[in-house]
């Protein structure tokens, strides 16, 4: 009888990985930057579970390279636009996520962007360091009060969305989001549902949190952007995908919104060389999730899952 292994695509925290030498399978673990194609086709190969990071492609190609033992992929993410749900159901192979566990950690990088957007942090810092001449002035690095009225949008009231909310509460925003689940003109929990419509129109500031779909690709595209105010911005910490960013360079370029932040981006590692001299935008490198507690968070889970389909019960956090 084979011994079931189980294949790390990359290094998780020290928490996780000391979880996972307690499972008791054979571990083959990558190294802490992303596999090459050739790298994961091999290192995939006769596993029987794999514990993988979202820059890893799960595709037709990989699961028959990994074959027919192969029981369950535990992604460590909450998004699972990076495996191909319908062939890893043909291939009989349970995937997971990490829902949950990082939605806190999100929702507060999602407010530390609204707030290095809308009051200049980043454009400040750059400032100062560039050693040019200064003295304080009224009208110098001029943002927008959050906490004076502002009203945040909220495109996908999922757990991160309404953690987002709830914070945003905090800073006295007035709330008011668009979701599948709510019908337009309802009110939950202060926050109100509009039509996406509405919400372009009347937020200073649109934080996106949708899934990467069909539906959702581009979501925010020349029209949504022409849609928002032009004393507005955009902040984007669900997928890359959701924005058009060639659209987005033009908005910032010619000034049909204020400003936006990223912490994703549609070629993701690859960073679009316009976004960079874009005027009035912050980007992060996909850390939305990085804070230890969660990222050990997210390991914990993937190799629990991993390790409950192993013996043979229910993952913990199914996708399909």
């Amino acid at each position: 009888m084979t011994t079931a292994s189980i294949y790390v695509s990359r290094l998780l925290t020290d928490r996780a990985m000391d979880r996972l030498r307690t499972v008791g399978h054979p571990v083959r673990v990558g190294a802490e930057a992303p596999p090459s194609r050739a790298d994961l086709l091999a290192g995939i190969a006769g596993a029987s579970a794999a514990v993988i990071t979202l820059t890893e492609r799960i595709d037709a190609e990989v699961l028959a390279a990994a074959g027919p033992q192969l029981s369950v992929i535990a992604n460590v993410a909450v998004g699972y636009d990076n495996i191909d749900l319908d062939a890893a159901a043909a291939a009989g192979v349970t995937v997971t996520n990490t829902p949950g566990v990082l939605d806190r950690a999100t929702a507060d990088h999602t407010m530390a962007l609204i707030l290095a957007c809308t009051r200049r942090v980043a454009e400040g810092d750059r400032f100062l360091r560039s050693r040019e001449p200064w003295v304080w002035g009224p009208r110098m690095l001029v943002g927008l009060d959050i906490s004076a009225g502002a009203t945040l949008g909220i495109m996908g009231y999922g757990r991160i969305g309404q953690a987002v909310a709830r914070r945003a509460q905090a800073f006295d925003m007035k709330v008011v989001a668009t979701a599948r689940s709510r019908e337009p003109g309802t009110v939950e929990d202060g926050v109100s549902f509009v039509h996406t419509a509405e919400l372009l129109a009347e937020s200073d500031v649109v934080s996106v949190h949708t899934p990467l779909t069909a539906a959702t690709r581009h979501l925010i595209d020349a029209d949504a952007l022409r849609a928002m105010k032009p004393t507005s911005y955009l902040i984007n910490t669900a997928r890359g995908g959701v924005v058009d960013e060639a659209a987005l360079i033009t908005a910032l370029h010619e000034g049909w919104i204020r400003g936006a932040a990223l912490d994703v981006f549609e070629g993701e590692p690859q960073v679009n060389p316009a976004l960079l001299g874009a005027p009035g935008l912050v980007i992060t490198p996909h850390t939305g999730s990085a804070g230890e507690a969660t990222r050990d968070a997210m390991g914990l889970l993937a190799v629990d899952n991993a390790a409950a389909v192993l013996a043979g019960k229910p993952a913990l956090t199914a996708v399909r």
